[in-house]
């Protein structure tokens, strides 16, 4: 006769053991972004990263040229038995791209995950131009997961469509950063990448108050495909492991900077970074 495996919380766990990151995004056949740059990031920067795929993508670093759904049943089964089994110690998202699929990310996050930091990267357009997100999601998404985000990490594009402004400085990135915190999120991470000039701005703000700018020198390549998911990534490894926001975004530049600077230069269009590089 055999026994029923034990239940996650009596099974034996490395003492101080961290790091398992629950990625809910979509699939990118060219692994530059998506799920598959999110596992090669978290493995990189020594998490464990377990998934559930919400779409499948025929991508290249040129374009999207398909999307195959996955059915709202199998994205809720993939999050309740990772999340019952394995645990995990941050949730990331990425590729939401329909009403139903937020719809069931978040009641997964409330029946299995309650309690568990959440990082939401809003993916609306991917790197060659294509839309990611149905044009009538964005009301769901700030509804339902606007609250539930430990942590949001749009680029400026995406926070002008949650906002509805224009951002074309860092003031302006305040005023939306703000926006969107009393909109639900936590805390806001709002990347500067696509401000005009030499310097790339990003900027960090919490509902604790907290506030930090982040600044460096903009990187000449066109070997940017896949850098929000990574970021995004990054930051959520490091709050699995038990890093603050601060530090968490501190690695995760440093790790996409090295990333970009040392890419293998791939396809003919935005090539995909190098993740299999290690910090320190």
């Amino acid at each position: 006769m055999t026994s029923a495996p034990p239940s996650r919380a009596s099974r034996p766990v490395a003492e101080g053991a961290r790091g398992r990151v629950l990625i809910i995004a979509g699939s990118d056949s060219g692994g530059g972004a998506g799920i598959q740059a999110d596992l090669k990031t978290v493995t990189a920067l020594g998490g464990y990263a377990a998934t559930a795929i919400t779409a499948l993508t025929a991508q290249d670093t040129h374009t999207v040229h398909g999307i195959q759904e996955v059915p709202d049943a199998f994205i809720a089964q993939q999050i309740a038995v990772v999340a019952d089994d394995i645990g995990a110690d941050c949730v990331k998202t990425g590729m939401l791209h329909r009403r139903s699929v937020i719809e069931v990310v978040a009641e997964s996050l409330d029946a299995h995950l309650s309690g568990v930091p959440v990082v939401i990267d809003p993916v609306m357009v991917a790197k060659g131009g294509a839309r990611l997100l149905d044009d009538d999601t964005t009301d769901t998404l700030m509804a339902l997961l606007l609250p539930r985000a430990s942590l949001l990490t749009p680029n400026l594009p995406e926070a002008e469509a949650l906002t509805g402004l224009t951002i074309s400085t860092v003031t302006d990135m305040e005023r939306a950063a703000a926006r969107l915190l009393r909109a639900g999120a936590a805390a806001v991470l709002l990347k500067g990448g696509h401000l005009e000039g030499p310097a790339l701005t990003d900027l960090l703000l919490t509902g604790d108050g907290e506030r930090h700018v982040f600044t460096g020198q903009r990187i000449d390549s066109r070997n940017t495909h896949g850098t929000g998911c990574t970021t995004a990534s990054a930051v959520a490894c490091g709050v699995a492991q038990g890093l603050s926001l601060h530090d968490a975004t501190v690695r995760a530049r440093a790790y996409v900077r090295t990333a970009i600077l040392t890419a293998p230069g791939f396809g003919g269009g935005h090539g995909p970074l190098n993740h299999g590089h290690t910090l320190g």
